[in-house]
């Protein structure tokens, strides 16, 4: 009879195992992950998911628990009084969206410094095409809706969501000229400047004006703090968030324009020179190749402190301005837009009576605000400002690919929708616009897209 082994703890798996392992797991999800992150295209499609889920939510069993779940307070209690206490939809728009509309404001600043609107000579065509078309969409509503009660919400199709616009203009790839991506993407650009300043000068609620004028002198120091060379993260983040943006969440002025405006007092310029930056990193890798490298996998205590240094000056070299785009982006294409979909895209078809969705003319004004304005407002200023001889198309920017950037221009999404919450305190009113939002922004999506995607 064989006398069984006793038993022995070992290790189930080999270093050669694990390491199989991990190689596999980075293969298979870190990087697609992270290549998919890299994507313009990928915001989008994210964004895209959120409004799908916001929907199903809205129309399934758990409505009214999702309702409820957005209608629930937070905020802080003092001496029995509240205090910053909003509903999570509330947070959502004013706090997230602030971080969302900061980051148009970074975008916005650096391209007035170095990039697409630096000399606005060069941009003329898509700038006035984006001016017209916020202008035809607002003149749409207003026909239909001039005069009523809901007149006030003119500025709902005057916006462009412009991570489902280019996310569409990369799915086609290079079916699209590089011309015609620029000039959707300049588009947009002062297409949401238009609406930031829509929302500052016609949907600010009450205004405290003593509020109003703390949230500017903290702004003021913000200001000068850049002028005497402070580049401090810390120092803009706090006096934003807990000075700027707070003010005027109390003013009564929308959050957001704090956050606009708190983005333009960052500082654009860096604590070293490209040239000393460059000569440091030279001076730097010499270092790092002359310290004698040993037979281990871990590093020499001199070339630790290299890489340290590396990152420091790396540091010093990127502008606060840029440094802070380039780290919120991701955040807010893959949290923060889709948080706000799935706050306030979800529109119940369940119990909606259709005659009252068409009791007034909110939806059609939308849906043709958008579907029909934004390409009449951008091919006839266009044409215009070609016969007064101050613009010119290149010759890949054909009319027919006018039209298809005009189409996808109409999706409105959640910037439309962002202007609804401001527009309307009706829970029908903002229905009938949702619908006429999502209308339009289908119809010029997949229109869009299939007359660019002709050869």
């Amino acid at each position: 009879m064989t006398q069984a082994k006793p038993y022995s703890f070992v290790s189930f798996t080999s270093p050669s195992t694990m390491t199989h392992y991990q190689q596999k797991i980075r293969q298979q999800i870190v990087l697609p992950a992270i290549q998919f992150i890299n994507q313009e295209k990928s915001g989008g499609i994210v964004l895209g998911l959120a409004v799908v889920l916001a929907l199903v939510l809205a129309n399934s069993p758990l409505r009214a628990d999702y309702a409820h779940f957005l209608h629930h307070h937070f905020g802080f209690v003092v001496d029995g009084q509240p205090c910053l206490n909003f509903t999570l939809e509330h947070w959502i728009n004013d706090g997230l969206m602030s971080m969302f509309f900061f980051v148009v404001g970074l975008e916005l600043k650096r391209e007035f410094i170095g990039g697409e609107l630096r000399d606005l000579r060069k941009v003329t065509l898509p700038v006035a095409a984006a001016i017209m078309g916020m202008v035809f969409p607002a003149l749409i509503y207003l026909v239909f809706n001039g005069g009523t009660p809901v007149a006030h919400g003119w500025g709902i199709p005057m916006a462009t969501d412009i991570a489902f616009a280019l996310a569409v203009v990369y799915l086609l790839g290079d079916r699209v000229p590089v011309s015609a991506k620029v000039f959707l993407t300049t588009l947009a650009i002062v297409d949401d400047l238009g609406s930031v300043l829509v929302i500052a000068l016609f949907y600010t609620s009450q205004l405290s004006m003593v509020n109003l004028l703390v949230g500017l002198a903290f702004l003021a120091v913000m200001f000068v703090g850049n002028k005497m060379g402070v580049k401090s993260i810390w120092f803009y983040g706090i006096l934003g968030i807990g000075g700027v943006w707070t003010a005027f969440l109390l003013s009564g002025i929308h959050a957001t324009i704090a956050a606009v405006l708190s983005a333009m007092v960052i500082p654009a310029d860096s604590r070293i020179s490209e040239d000393s930056f460059v000569a440091r990193m030279r001076k730097l890798t010499r270092r790092f190749d002359e310290v004698e490298s040993n037979d281990v996998r871990t590093l020499e205590p001199d070339q630790v402190e290299i890489i340290a240094r590396v990152k420091t000056d790396a540091n010093q070299a990127l502008p606060p301005l840029q440094r802070l785009e380039h780290s919120l982006h991701p955040f807010v294409s893959f949290f923060v837009m889709p948080v706000f979909a799935l706050g306030n895209a979800g529109v119940s078809f369940v119990d909606m009576d259709l005659a009252q969705l068409f009791d007034n003319h909110i939806a059609v004004g939308v849906m043709l605000g958008l579907l029909a304005g934004k390409p009449l407002g951008i091919l006839s200023s266009v044409w215009l400002m070609e016969r007064l001889g101050l613009g010119r198309r290149s010759k890949q920017l054909t009319w027919r690919r006018l039209a298809g950037l005009g189409l996808l221009a109409s999706i409105g999404f959640t910037m439309s929708m962002f202007v609804t919450t401001l527009a309307f305190n009706s829970t029908e009113a903002y229905s009938q616009a949702k619908v006429g939002i999502f209308a339009a922004s289908i119809l010029g999506g997949i229109i869009g897209y299939r007359i660019l995607s002709r050869r």
